[in-house]
């Protein structure tokens, strides 16, 4: 294990694409900042956001780089034969699945961290964070775990595709699939309960009496709404790019939970192989 993490890590610091990740992720952070900050900067009170509204956006978006990164550098390996090579020296192919998840939980989570360090320019201008240490450390670690959880993903769809731009195109397109499907179930809560119309009168435009949203998710739908997007990484991700995480423990214990079966189910697998 110890030999296949080295050569992965000897691989890792001179891969291109993961530089490239890295540096896409740090120019996009200071200049998402940037504009933030200029945003927050403007006379006008909807846009006076704290530091808060904008540092967690790349929670939503760290998939994506997940799955560019990982399905580009272990289908080297596939089309290099360096895995069939891995497997004639002696190595188990669960070893070598575990080295890789290790590979892909380290890039990802050094993505994150660029991140952080990217969006730290805003500070001097919007100040440190409102939500106070306590938060932020909890907003943190969910986002950690959900990266570790994604990482799980996109190394067992690269595990089991040899053909690397076919890995390419399923990892890019799952975690779109995943943001977009938990967009639905966050659009929907966001639904209010009563809305109001805008009528056209004598004494110029005047809004309605409230009425009931008929779009507005209640009762036990809700609860399965809320557990879904608390489940699934990309739903963890828009929750906390929002700031409205209200479960942060079910969304750690949810992490954990895509991740042990998934690394288990394959290690199994492989083993039986």
């Amino acid at each position: 294990m110890r030999k296949l993490l080295s050569a992965n890590y000897s691989r890792l610091w001179r891969d291109k694409i993961f530089w490239i990740c890295m540096g896409t992720m740090l120019v996009y952070s200071v200049v998402y900042m940037l504009n933030g900050c200029r945003q927050a900067t403007v006379d006008l009170t909807e846009y006076n956001y704290s530091i808060d509204k904008y540092y967690f956006h790349f929670a939503m978006s760290i998939g994506v780089f997940c799955a560019v990164f990982s399905s580009m550098f272990f289908g080297t390996e596939y089309s290099d034969g360096t895995i069939r090579n891995k497997v004639i020296v002696g190595h188990t192919k669960v070893n070598i699945y575990i080295a890789s998840l290790i590979t892909t939980i380290t890039a990802t989570l050094l993505m994150v961290f660029v991140w952080m360090i990217g969006a730290s320019v805003a500070i001097p201008i919007l100040g440190i964070w409102e939500m106070g240490i306590p938060n932020l450390l909890i907003y943190l670690l969910i986002i950690l775990m959900l990266a570790v959880a994604l990482a799980a993903i996109c190394t067992l769809i690269n595990m089991i595709s040899a053909n690397k731009a076919f890995t390419v195109v399923i990892s890019v397109l799952l975690i779109m699939g995943l943001l977009i499907f938990s967009s639905m179930f966050y659009n929907g809560l966001s639904e209010p309960e009563m809305i109001s119309g805008v009528q056209i009168t004598a004494n110029g435009i005047q809004m309605s009496e409230p009425t009931s949203n008929p779009n507005y998710i209640s009762g036990e739908m809700r609860k399965v709404y809320e557990y879904i997007l608390d489940f699934l990484p990309t739903g963890q991700g828009l929750t906390v790019w929002q700031v409205e995480v209200g479960h942060s423990v079910r969304m750690i214990f949810s992490s954990v939970a895509i991740t042990i079966p998934v690394t288990t189910d394959i290690c199994v697998s492989w083993q039986m192989l």
